[in-house]
Order: structure tokens, then C-alpha cells, then sequence
């Protein structure tokens, strides 16, 4: 529930999205780009841009800076090591690329104006994954996360514009679909979110069109479903299901765990994302899922077998905030991108319990 009554709430969003158009009206009125950018075809990228990865520190940020720099680009790293879990996984996520070669680390806030306009370099390619995450979180600090996803990726659209970037790519979120029907289309008008985090990310798709329409920035966003892997966050449904199954705990599973989520394997997403990143759109939207959904129970049975222990489960109402299915339709990405997701549900649980014993008995 929220903390205030729906009146306060309703005006603090009025407030955000009320200071938010005028932060835009009076930082932009004097850019002006003349390159042209055709919606058809593609560019290939040739050269070997410097990218900016921003939550560089994150599960899915620190697996694409691994891949970034295997394929020799100039990869500059930003996290603010935000109080949303423990700093301690993301410092072990970050450690790996601290001595890499071409790897540069600078810890920093996207709201803080000045440091992103110092680290932004003239025809980067930026990669924008920082954002604060979760849905049933956002339901009771709606403001922090306009504050830091919207006005967040305002900020850093501005310093792109400013320093004339090759190209900005947005990792959005399967929720801002909400109760559309499925399997989800990208031509799906996504204007019902369920929770003010599937908000936020709606808002940047739109914020960013308007960026591409006005002042030619390069827009690829990225609608990403159920990531899961080594390294996922703490908060994440197979993290805590693992972590309770292996220390004998219960895990609660909504309506039982009938709920349907299009799990995606982490390195499917990454592979997306250079995809994505190889290619110039003025403005483009594309699903990247596995596109078969799962029922939740099925997961549970997955790490039941791979950790070699039997959940304890207790039922729940679905809560107001959750969606009861997301289903990818990838047939866009597939044609447009030649994305092809290879790594299905078994084998993902797999390798993710693979990984979570070896950090467990480690005490990691």
C-alpha cells in the first residue's frame, strides 16, 4: 500500500512529470542536429566505438562488459552501488573487470549532471541499463523511482545530444505491457502498467522517442523478459526460491504457481544487445525474451532437481502489482536484429544452480 493517501500520491506524480517537462523545455531549446538517420535499413557499425555501459556493476552490466571487451571495444563502466541489495554482489561482480585492458570504472550517480556530462565522450555508443529495479518495491517509493529512471535517463539522453552520441540503447522491461494480450507485441499500445516501475520504463520509451523525433538521436529500446543467470540479483524469484530451498526455508508461490514468466537466459540477452548495438535505428522497439513462457511451478521443480532439494512451498493470492503472464513475441528482433535465443529453460537452471552451489559452499 502507499505510504500517503491517493490524492498525495497522485499530485507528487503530477509533480515529477510537471518538473520533468520543464527541465526538457529549458535545456534543449537550443540543440539542433543536422544528420540524417534513415529508418530503413540498418547501419552496420564498422568501427570499434567506446561504449558506456551505466549499471556497468549489475548482473546483466557486468556480463555485457565481459562481452564487449572480448570483442576489443573501449568499454567506460558507471554504477552508483545503490542501497537496493547488498553493494558486497556487486563489487564481486565488478572485480573480474577492474584489471581488464580498455576497462575504465567510474562510480557515479546518472542524476549527478556534471560527472555525466565529463564521462560522456563525443560519439560513444551509451548502453543505459542503471535503474532502480523491482515492481512490488516501487509500489511504496513511486517518487524515488521517477527520480532516478525518468529524470535519470533524461539527464544522460541530454549529455548523448550534447556530445552528438552514435547511438542510445534503453533497456526497458517486458512489465510495461501490463494486462495486454499475449504474446506481446511491440505494436501493442503498452499504456496500462501495473506498478510505478513498469511507469517509469514506459515513460523513458516515450521520453526517448521524443529525443529521436526532435534532435536525431539514435534509439534502440530494449524490452527485456525475466532475465536469469550466474550473478542475477538477490531479489529475483529463482535467487530467493534457491536460497530458500537450500537452506531448508519456504518459498511462497502466487496463485500456485500458476503465474507464466518467459525466463531468459543471460546470455541470449547479452547476444541481443550487441545485436542491437551493431545496427542504427532512428527509433526502434524490440522484445527480447525465449519466447515460450513457463508456469512458476515448473521453475520450482527445475531447482528441485538441479540442487538436489525438495522445496517447501506455501500459496498466495497473486498480488495487485504482478502480472499473471509475459510472452514474447521475438519475431521482430529475430527479423530486424537476427537475434535467436539458444538456451532453454533446463539447461538455463542448470548452469544458474551450477553457479549458486559453487557461491553458496563458498559462502560468496
Amino acid at each position: 500500500m502507499f505510504d500517503h493517501g491517493s490524492a498525495t500520491i497522485w499530485y507528487q506524480t503530477r509533480l515529477v512529470f510537471s518538473n520533468l517537462a520543464h527541465e526538457l523545455s529549458s535545456n534543449i531549446l537550443g540543440w539542433r542536429r543536422n544528420r540524417f538517420i534513415s529508418r530503413t535499413p540498418p547501419l552496420i557499425h564498422t568501427e570499434m566505438s567506446t561504449v558506456l555501459v551505466t549499471g556497468c556493476a549489475g548482473f546483466i552490466g557486468s556480463h555485457l562488459c565481459e562481452r564487449l571487451l572480448e570483442e576489443g571495444y573501449h568499454v567506460i563502466g558507471v554504477d552508483n552501488f545503490d542501497d537496493y541489495y547488498d553493494r558486497r554482489f556487486k563489487e564481486r561482480n565488478l572485480k573480474p573487470l577492474l584489471n581488464r585492458a580498455g576497462f575504465r570504472f567510474v562510480e557515479a550517480d546518472i542524476r549527478d549532471e556534471q560527472v555525466m556530462k565529463e564521462i560522456v565522450e563525443r560519439r560513444a555508443v551509451i548502453i543505459h541499463l542503471a535503474a532502480r529495479p523491482g515492481v512490488r518495491p516501487s509500489i511504496k517509493t513511486p517518487k524515488l523511482y521517477f527520480d532516478v529512471n525518468v529524470r535519470g535517463t533524461l539527464i544522460l539522453a541530454e549529455k548523448a545530444v550534447e556530445k552528438d552520441a552514435e547511438q542510445f540503447i534503453f533497456t526497458s522491461s517486458s512489465s510495461v505491457y501490463g494486462l495486454s494480450e499475449t504474446p506481446f507485441r511491440e505494436d501493442l499500445p503498452a499504456d496500462k502498467p501495473l506498478s510505478p516501475y513498469a511507469s517509469t520504463k514506459r515513460c523513458c520509451e516515450i521520453l526517448l522517442h521524443t529525443f529521436s523525433h526532435d534532435f536525431s538521436l539514435p534509439v534502440t529500446c530494449l524490452r527485456l523478459f525475466t532475465v536469469y543467470g550466474p550473478r542475477v540479483r538477490p531479489d529475483m524469484a529463482i535467487y530467493k526460491f534457491a536460497e530458500a530451498m537450500w537452506k531448508g526455508g519456504t518459498i511462497t508461490l502466487y496463485e500456485g504457481g500458476r503465474l507464466r514468466r518467459d525466463y531468459t537466459y543471460i546470455s541470449d540477452i547479452v547476444e541481443g544487445i550487441i545485436l542491437a548495438m551493431k545496427r542504427r535505428f532512428s527509433y526502434e522497439v524490440f522484445n527480447l525474451g525465449y519466447g515460450r513462457p513457463i508456469e512458476i511451478r515448473y521453475l520450482v521443480e527445475l531447482l528441485e532437481k538441479t540442487l538436489g532439494k525438495k522445496a517447501k512451498i506455501i500459496t498466495a493470492p497473486k498480488p495487485r502489482e504482478d502480472m499473471p503472464e509475459t510472452h514474447a513475441d521475438i519475431s521482430k528482433a529475430e527479423n530486424m536484429l537476427g537475434y535467436r535465443p539458444r538456451i532453454a529453460i533446463e539447461e538455463g537452471v542448470k548452469r544458474f544452480s551450477e553457479w549458486f552451489i559453487e557461491n553458496a559452499v563458498e559462502g560468496k
